[in-house]
């Protein structure tokens, strides 16, 4: 969902644009509610919050992304929020959102590709040490939905497995988020058979573009009306709004009555309320 190299060129950033616009559609409440992609189609994770009860639906239903051990929401039931971010390069805010993350006792989850591990260490043995999660976002930040064969997918989450390993001693928890959401059935398989859950998102917003951040006021807008029960929330941790505004959306999610759970505890209670 954001691109690796952190010096963009305008033609990059308006690449990445059309492409988030047609894959995440997470933020502007536009539907897309296909069918389940076949084995041999690529598809783009996308949401529809227009629901009587607040609750996004997928375009594909959790019921059918369990088959292939993969989740986008928690217990509906539940006022639990399971908060993580995506990141491919730092960008000078990792250190500040895992201060308030420590000043709230919340556990979230930082699916990483394989150049955050190798240029900023110390912030993933950070991660670690202050309980977090490290997930799978691949190694080289491809377009998973358009890879066919097992051998290229399998090296692309095993190189981040290595490579993780090396940095911290321990092995990788087995949780994958695919690049901007781009996914294909036989891609759920495979990452099923190396032993992944899948983890997409419920609720997320415009936040990657290091040029184009959105205001305070912004974020919040997206983000406190559309905080949802079992919410699977996606920040980038590469957003200076998403660094300046974290303390305070906390306390708001906080005050509303939510609580935060890890994606051990969601790997656990997966649900079929959709």
């Amino acid at each position: 969902m954001y691109w690796i190299v952190k010096k963009q060129t305008l033609a990059a950033a308006i690449s990445c644009v059309l492409v988030l616009c047609m894959a995440v559609i997470v933020g502007t409440g536009l539907s897309r509610h296909d069918a389940v992609p076949t084995a041999a189609e690529s598809d783009n994770w996308g949401l529809n919050f227009h629901t009587t009860d607040g609750i996004p639906t997928g375009n594909t239903s959790q019921k059918e992304l369990e088959q292939y051990n993969a989740v986008y929401i928690g217990d509906t039931s539940e006022k639990t929020i399971y908060l993580t971010f995506d990141a491919g390069y730092e960008n000078g805010y990792t250190a500040g959102i895992l201060e308030t993350l420590k000043k709230h006792h919340v556990k979230a989850a930082f699916f990483l590709v394989g150049n955050y591990i190798k240029t900023s260490p110390d912030l993933v043995r950070q991660m670690v040490t202050d309980g977090h999660i490290v997930g799978n976002h691949t190694m080289t930040h491809p377009d998973m939905g358009a890879i066919a064969e097992e051998d290229a997918f399998r090296q692309e989450l095993e190189g981040l497995e290595q490579i993780y390993q090396d940095t911290t001693g321990q092995e990788l928890p087995k949780f994958y988020r695919p690049p901007q959401g781009k996914f294909s059935i036989s891609n759920l398989k495979m990452a099923q058979k190396l032993g992944y859950t899948t983890v997409f998102w419920s609720l997320a917003y415009a936040d990657w573009l290091n040029d184009q951040q959105p205001t305070h006021e912004e974020a919040f807008d997206k983000l406190l009306p559309r905080i949802h029960n079992g919410a699977v929330v996606l920040l980038h941790s590469t957003s200076q709004t998403n660094c300046e505004i974290l303390d305070e959306l906390l306390t708001r999610w906080e005050e509303m009555g939510y609580r935060f759970g890890t994606l051990d505890e969601l790997n656990q209670n997966k649900n079929t309320s959709q």
